[in-house]
Order: structure tokens, then C-alpha cells, then sequence
């Protein structure tokens, strides 16, 4: 995940907004209601989804979100990066199915939210063949003007 801080988005690790990444266990390995998904081939992490039941915090992102995806009753999915060499196979759909499966199965859910940078190649795409859009930030200067959009997929779909 940090190497995706790095060479996807080229502004590094930033405590505020990547905190979870540094303690993994903690943050999606012991909560009862979040997860991770990790794709492995041999000895390497290829991939990586994850979801917790923090909505998305106000600031940086608008009010109106942090109101219409509370905690505890969002599913935030995050984390969705597969390397590039293992791209376009299928993992992070087969990743992202697997998250919003769980999200199904856990109490209290009622929505699966995320968001991300469309300035990464194919990622806009991506997330338009799973998800509704649900605000387009790019004109706003959210996360420092990074091309963030906002999406939502509805709790009960499993991403097929």
C-alpha cells in the first residue's frame, strides 16, 4: 500500500489520511467489522482491498458526504490497488466482490462508499462499471486537487 503512496499517486505517505496502513492489524485484522483482501502470487502482495465502517471525514471531504455516509452504518471500501504488471486480469474486481460479500454479511451496514483518484489510469473506468457516482470532487481542490470522485455501491450487490 505505502508503495502505491509513491509511485501511483507521487505525494507519499500522509499520516492524516493514511494512518490505517501502519497499523494493519488493528485497523482490519482484529475489528469484527472490517477487513482486508490480499491478492499474493508467489512471495509478492499484488494486490490489496480493504473496508472499514469509518464514513469519509469532514474535512477534507464535503459535509454533505460525511452526513450521507455516517460511521458505523458505511462500509468504506479503500485501499483497492493491484500492481501494475497484474493489472487487467480481473483481481480487483474479484477483491472488491469479496469486500462488498463481507459488508453484506456484517450487521449495521447500509451502504458500501468509497472514493478515488481518477487520475490514475483506469481507475475512473473501473469504478464506473461497479459503482454510482455520487460527487464529483475534482473542481473542489479536495485532497490538494487530485482528480478525487466519490462513488457508492449498494450494500446488497456483490459486484458482480
Amino acid at each position: 500500500m505505502l508503495d502505491t503512496f509513491y509511485r501511483e499517486f507521487g505525494y507519499g505517505y500522509v499520516p492524516a489520511w493514511h494512518a490505517d496502513t501502519v497499523d494493519i492489524g488493528a485497523t482490519y485484522l482484529t475489528h469484527p467489522r472490517h477487513t482486508l483482501v490480499v491478492a499474493v502470487l508467489g512471495d509478492e502482495v499484488v494486490g490489496t482491498t480493504a473496508l472499514h465502517s469509518r464514513g469519509p471525514a469532514h474535512p477534507p471531504h464535503p459535509r454533505a458526504l460525511a452526513e450521507r455516509y455516517p460511521s458505523g452504518r458505511t462500509a468504506q471500501l479503500l485501499r483497492v490497488y493491484v500492481r501494475p504488471g497484474h493489472r487487467r486480469h480481473g483481481l480487483a474486481r474479484a477483491m472488491v466482490r469479496a469486500a462488498c460479500a463481507f459488508a453484506a454479511e456484517v450487521p449495521g451496514y447500509e451502504s458500501v462508499y468509497l472514493h478515488t483518484n481518477v487520475d490514475v489510469p483506469g481507475a475512473e473506468a473501473f469504478w464506473r462499471s461497479l459503482a454510482t457516482e455520487v460527487f464529483d470532487a475534482r473542481a473542489t481542490g479536495e485532497h490538494g486537487g487530485y482528480g478525487t470522485v466519490h462513488f457508492e455501491i449498494p450494500i446488497r450487490v456483490t459486484c458482480a
